[in-house]
């Protein structure tokens, strides 16, 4: 069924809340969440709510079904049923259910952001978010589709420019969000308690990723804020003085963006709980008291002596009595010296007081920070009086924050984000208390200063603040994330916290550690050592998502200024990251999507990936195949002049190029399956055609242009396998060969526009055309011939008195078929079929050789595999060395050699070299029979060499021809070679095949003028036809004339009884 994913409505009971805002001012709230300020609406991408990138198409990615690993799920499940009981066993003292304080608070979007910046923003996404779905009472979110997509689409739109990478990575915080609200609002209580509990646990590491964007953001993200003059009223003030100082100091930039950025999470979380748990979250009014609960708790007129009678921040104190464990306010701040002008040292503070003259009567009169540190000195002791006297723990830390005793603070914190912040709030006054300390009248000596830090002075004053409490102060950031880890002041929860993944990395980005964050990053998404298969499916696919994208955030950030060590950090493990991200898109098959981040890789391993991908989805439906077709097509250049990236073309040549190599096999212990892996070998050869027959958008730019050079490598490539082919289809059987035939099917639609694409003028394209119609009726034939003798087969299966004349007219009517299309094909006027005739581009004064390297399988007269061993290969070396004269090995230089193949032990690797000589190699090449090499190989695939085993030939896999120097450098292509080597096997056999179609018209009564038009041609010097015999096929074609003789005798003899 479908289920809405609102937000559920309010309990009938308030949760837990942390107690952060003053009950007499309902503003407070607001002035809570007066840092970071994101942007103005004018900032906001007006492209957010719409698709942004060309894999706007893209389906869900992510169903959700799968959690962050861990060690043991029997664990892993044990725990979240003690986690459920021990909620049924705990009530709040108001009578509610509370969730177990272990449960780490929602960590979420750093700072006070613009709702109606973003609310368009919001409402794009949430759209993007399907309604969900329960089967069998499991719920599989679609976070994915909103996560996944999403990313690929923004991340697409800021590398085309169209919006500032800041801005994509606050998008790519508020998807995290939207995708964590989608699972928590659809899974609320409609699941069984473990499900339930694997849902919100996959929401909040959704918002700790969130967190971590929220951060990177504001601390590589947001811009530098630049004070205007026209801010300062002289005489500055300590507040003007300390905004001053923290625009142009690193460090406490830095503090200030971290306070800023947890304080946004706050506001974030609480946010999120008054969506989820309802309006009264947050919504303190005047009347209502800090202390929440204990407020509620006193309105029920309980007389419990250990509660206090009132909620200000000094009942505790005053009545000895404590407040209700819950509330939480000593974070809020709430005292406010100075008639509440707010001295944080920001750049909004600043804006908020304006040019309010209260601050600088008061320090005209008593000098310049000089109140301000009376007032720290007041609440330190203040907050050491509540210690000594054991009084609310709450109430102390909210008097040490105000002078930055941390000692007194962080036994408070438990939570990460809480001990952080106080940590990071404090180092930052600090800081700011000691540019103030110098515009003192009065300071103390050296002496006295170390004395002071030291703890060697008695009595302490206001002259000497604030170094008493500077020791308890981290020195830089490093130290303070060491004192997150093992402060003796901050909770065990802490420590733990520090643990986590997204804390680690939050505190590397803090401490700027680039180069360590990537390497955590793969540490933890590498494959192990035992699975090296980096295609496996994987359990952590944010993880992975979030490291692809913050390595692409990361390089275009820092892609102006960069050190040479980070950049090179940055390639290498940011291109592991990135590739195992592609991957796991490409195993949920969103292919879709694999362009926007392949295209991102560094160029060899872009074409390894891209070349991988499209082998493996080789037997995927259409629609498959043009997806991964059109991420690559869109996202790389068709051709790149620039040598560290890829480009489509290269990524074709190497598919096309890997397609013709051997495959490693695994065939039936006695080898009886090796013909059939050959056939579908050759399949897989043909069906690789298909990559350049699809169209490429009209979007692309010069899309007329890469669709015509498409079109012409399809026609060059499937002549090359064409002519393969054509020697594996020789056997007489009625069975047709699938490769050239699955060729055909593809590239019929496409010819059909190649008027309109590419141009006759072209001789390399006009010769290719040439060839494929050759090809096209060669084939034609063949098929038709097969059909032929399907049928001839069939009736010789059946008694002649049972045969039907139907079925003796269809017999007749296939045989003359044949001969027709034969005809066709032997007789042609303008040119001779497959004409081998060419020009060398090689001078005789250059030392050039021709070599032609094969792959084969060697087989028996009955079509099996004989299997190739060393004595073998040396026999065949030696009868193909026989099948020359001695003149032609000794002269031309012949060598041959023949081996078992490395990659498929039921197959021989052939190469034959030469050197080149008139007419062979030099200049023009008349005889269109392929010289030495095509004539050596030839006795091989009709199975004619005398000195070698009677009947066994070779089925061709791959099979080659080039020029080549002394070196054996690759000159040039001799396709000649090819091309005579097909006319030397194809024209007997098609001769040989038209004459067994004579013969059986001729027993069916018809005229034998056919069988004498093809013993003219085959006798006539003009065709050439008859040196393209060999000895076994001339004694073949023999035959078949003698049996056409005494069917014609028979004939006549027939004619002159029925005339008498």
């Amino acid at each position: 069924m479908e289920v809405d994913p609102s937000p559920s409505p309010p309990s009938s009971r308030p949760p837990p809340l942390p107690g952060y805002f003053d009950p007499e001012s309902s503003g407070r709230r607001e002035e809570y969440r007066r840092y970071r300020k994101r942007m103005s609406s004018s900032n906001v991408s007006p492209l957010l709510g719409s698709s942004l990138s060309k894999s706007s198409e893209a389906r869900l990615l992510y169903d959700g079904g799968s959690i962050p690993r861990r060690p043991n799920a029997g664990l892993l499940l044990e725990d979240i049923k003690q986690e459920a009981q021990d909620y049924s066993n705990l009530e709040g003292l108001d009578g509610s259910r509370m969730f177990s304080s272990a449960k780490r608070r929602a960590s979420l979007d750093g700072g006070s952001a613009s709702d109606a910046a973003y609310s368009s923003g919001r409402q794009a996404a949430r759209q993007t978010l399907k309604p969900v779905k329960m089967e069998d009472d499991m719920y599989v979110p679609h976070e994915g589709e909103t996560s996944f997509t999403m990313f690929a689409s923004l991340l697409d739109s800021a590398i085309q420019g169209l919006m500032p990478f800041p801005d994509v990575i606050l998008q790519f915080e508020r998807t995290c969000r939207n995708a964590s609200d989608s699972i928590r609002s659809a899974a609320t209580g409609k699941l069984r308690v473990v499900e339930d509990k694997l849902m919100q646990q996959k929401a909040q590491l959704l918002l700790d990723e969130a967190a971590s964007w929220s951060l990177l953001w504001c601390l590589y993200g947001k811009g530098n804020e630049d004070l205007s003059e026209e801010l300062f009223v002289p005489p500055t003030t300590s507040h003007q003085e300390a905004c001053r100082f923290v625009a142009v100091d690193l460090t406490a930039q830095l503090c200030l963006r971290i306070v800023l950025w947890l304080e946004g999470l706050a506001s974030e979380a609480l946010d999120l709980e008054k969506k989820v748990r309802g309006s009264h979250v947050g919504s303190y009014l005047p009347s209502s008291g800090v202390w929440h609960r204990t407020q509620r708790y006193l309105k029920r007129n309980n007389n419990d002596s250990t509660i206090v009678k009132h909620v200000d921040f000094d009942a505790p104190t005053r009545e000895g009595a404590q407040l209700l464990p819950d509330d939480k306010a000593w974070r809020a701040a709430t005292l406010c010296p100075f008639g509440g002008i707010d001295m944080f040292p920001s750049l909004d503070a600043l804006l908020r007081n304006g040019k309010s003259r209260t601050l600088q009567a008061i320090e005209l009169e008593s000098g310049i920070g000089r109140q301000w540190r009376l007032w720290k000195w007041a609440s330190y002791c203040a907050s050491e009086k509540i210690a000594e006297q054991d009084g609310g723990c709450y109430e102390m830390a909210v008097y040490a924050l105000q002078c930055s005793n941390l000692k007194r603070v962080l036994p408070i914190c438990m939570d990460w984000e809480s001990a952080c912040w106080a940590m990071a709030r404090s180092w930052l006054d600090v800081q700011v208390d000691l540019v103030l300390s110098q515009y003192q009248t009065s300071r103390p000596d050296g002496r006295q200063l170390d004395d002071d830090m030291n703890g060697a002075q008695n009595s302490v004053g206001p002259e000497s603040w604030p170094y008493h409490v500077l020791d308890q102060q981290p020195r830089n950031i490093t130290a303070l994330l060491q004192n997150l880890h093992s402060s003796d002041f901050v909770h065990e929860n802490v420590s733990r916290a520090c643990r986590e993944q997204h804390r680690q990395i939050e505190m590397n980005l803090m401490s700027g550690d680039i180069a360590h964050l990537l390497d955590l990053l793969w540490s933890w998404l590498s494959p192990a050592e035992e699975d090296q298969n980096t295609a496996r499916p994987l359990d952590d696919p944010e993880m992975i998502r979030f490291g692809a994208h913050v390595v692409l955030v990361l390089r275009y950030i820092f892609s102006d200024e960069i050190e040479d060590e980070l950049e090179e950090k940055l390639v290498t493990v940011g291109d592991l990251i990135i590739n195992l991200y592609v991957r796991y898109l490409f195993s949920e098959d969103q292919e879709e999507l694999v362009g926007v981040y392949a295209s991102q890789l560094q160029r060899d391993l872009c074409i390894n990936l891209f070349v991988e991908m499209m082998e493996l989805r080789l037997n995927s439906s259409l629609h498959t195949m043009y997806k991964l077709f059109l991420s690559a097509v869109e996202y790389l250049p068709f051709s790149s002049g620039d040598a560290s990236k890829a480009s489509f073309e290269e990524i074709i040549e190497r598919v096309l190029s890997r397609s013709r190599q051997t495959k490693p096999s695994k065939y039936d212990e006695d080898f009886s399956d090796v013909a059939h892996q050959h056939h579908l070998q050759s399949l897989q050869k043909a069906m690789v055609i298909q990559w350049l027959c699809f169209t490429p958008p009209p979007s692309i730019p010069d899309f007329q242009m890469i669709t015509g050079k498409l079109l012409i490598r399809a026609l060059m490539h499937s002549n090359t396998l064409f002519r393969e082919f054509s020697l594996i289809s020789m056997r007489r059987v009625p069975e047709l060969p699938a490769g050239p035939h699955k060729l055909l099917a593809i590239l019929a639609e496409p010819l059909k526009q190649k008027e309109n694409l590419i141009s006759p003028e072209d001789q390399e394209v006009s010769d290719n055309l040439q060839e494929f119609e050759d090809w096209h009726e060669y084939y034609s034939l063949d098929a038709t011939y097969r059909n032929w003798l399907k049928v001839e087969m069939q009736n010789a299966a059946v008694s002649p008195d049972m045969l039907s004349a139907e079925e003796n007219d269809q017999a007749v009517a296939a045989a003359k078929e044949t001969l027709e299309l034969a005809f066709l094909l032997l007789k042609k006027d303008e040119r001779p079929w497959l004409d081998a005739v060419e020009s060398s581009p090689f001078e005789p004064s250059q030392p050039i050789f021709l070599e032609l390297h094969a792959c084969a399988m060697l087989c028996l007269p009955s079509g099996e595999c004989m299997l190739p061993d060393a004595t073998s290969c040396t026999a065949l070396t030696s009868a193909l060395y026989s099948t020359a004269n001695e003149e032609d090995v000794l002269h031309r230089q012949l060598k041959v050699d023949v081996q078992v193949s490395s990659r498929d032990p039921c197959c021989i690797e052939v190469a034959l070299r030469c050197l080149a000589a008139e007419g062979d190699g030099y200049g023009l090449h008349e005889a269109s029979d392929g010289g030495l090499l095509a004539a050596i190989m030839a006795a091989g695939f009709k199975g004619e060499l005398s000195r070698f085993q009677p009947g066994v030939s070779m089925a061709i896999s791959r099979l080659d021809a080039w020029y080549s120097d002394g070196n054996g450098s690759v000159e040039s292509t001799a396709a000649y070679i090819i091309r005579g080597l097909c006319r030397r096997c194809c024209l007997p056999e098609t001769i040989l095949r038209s004459m067994q179609a004579c013969i059986s018209l001729s027993a069916a009564g018809n005229s034998l003028d056919d069988c004498d038009k093809l013993i003219e041609l085959v006798g006539s010097s003009e065709s050439g036809m008859l040196h393209l015999f060999s000895q076994q096929q001339l004694q073949e074609f023999l035959i078949f004339e003698r049996e056409c003789l005494i069917s014609k005798m028979e004939l006549e003899e027939e004619q002159l009884s029925s005339d008498s």
